[in-house]
């Protein structure tokens, strides 16, 4: 599936910010037989002082500004045209749970794609009781690596509402889950919680969400949406696999890659610092238009 991305984050600052540093991470990945990336373009307003491009250690791209004068507002305007290829649904390959430990063993790499990275706590996640207890749960019957991705996904998904009030960027996965109630960002880690209780590494996917408006509406301009999903390491044969717990599905074209890390902190779309001493706004318009 082709798609053409338009992506707007605008930040407003009254009085203006001094001095800032931002790193962005917004330019869709580029994912051998999965994910290409066609043409990318990401303009920034206004112009900072310096401009480096790069990649973190677990390959995605970066765009690091810095800015060493006031600044009344930043705005930072993604193009990109992606074509998203869908595997074909095969075989569990998985191993069943009880066996993921000694394949795991096998594993001597340190690369940012070796699941040893995903096991344990990260800053943002780290597996507590009540979350193994209820991963746990969804395990009975000697299941699969896979079949419990899948079980776990949906679980959550019955059992968790979504409210785009509940919750903001900082919330606790631990506060989520006790309430029952938030965003893509708490489904996801929450998931990859519940996952590493079990033993299973799990990491946080960072991209966009294709959406369809109601029937016989028309779609409406920036009204698409960034999105987070999990990605989870299956076994040697099964590998990674991506799931969404927000929307209870294997992840396929309808999803486009921007990064991959531990959790929220290393793939946020913007992060940096900024000298400012009064109020902030900021706003993001979002569009996926499917090409064909």
């Amino acid at each position: 599936m082709l798609y053409d991305i338009g992506l707007t984050i605008a930040y407003d600052y009254d009085p203006p910010s001094g001095a800032g540093r931002h790193i962005l991470r917004l330019m869709p990945a580029h994912l051998p037989g999965r994910q290409r990336l066609i043409a990318g373009r990401l303009a920034v307003e206004p112009a900072p002082d310096e401009r480096h491009e790069g990649r973190d250690f677990w390959g995605n791209a970066t765009t690091e500004l810095v800015y060493r004068s006031p600044q009344a507002g930043e705005r930072f305007r993604l193009t990109a045209r992606v074509d998203c290829t869908a595997a074909a649904p095969g075989l569990d390959l998985s191993p069943p749970l009880d066996r993921l430990g000694q394949e795991l063993a096998g594993i001597r790499s340190l690369g940012p794609e070796a699941p040893q990275h995903f096991l344990g706590a990260s800053l943002r996640v780290a597996p507590w009781a009540e979350a193994t207890a209820y991963a746990r749960a969804q395990a009975a019957g000697g299941v699969t690596v896979l079949g419990l991705v899948e079980t776990l996904g949906r679980a959550l998904h019955r059992d968790l509402r979504f409210d785009a009030e509940a919750t903001d960027v900082d919330t606790d996965p631990r506060e989520a889950f006790a309430r029952r109630h938030g965003v893509c960002q708490d489904f996801s880690q929450i998931m990859i919680a519940c996952l590493r209780g079990l033993g299973v590494p799990a990491g946080y996917v960072s991209g966009f969400l294709r959406t369809d408006p109601p029937p016989g509406q028309p779609r409406l301009a920036g009204a698409d949406a960034m999105h987070a999903w999990v990605r989870a390491w299956c076994g040697l044969e099964a590998g990674w696999i991506d799931y969404d717990p927000t929307n209870a599905l294997m992840v396929a074209t309808d999803h486009i890659t921007v990064g991959f890390g531990r959790d929220y902190e290393d793939v946020a779309p913007v992060r940096g610092v900024l000298r400012v001493a009064g109020s902030q706004t900021s706003r993001q318009e979002v569009d996926v238009i499917p090409l064909g």
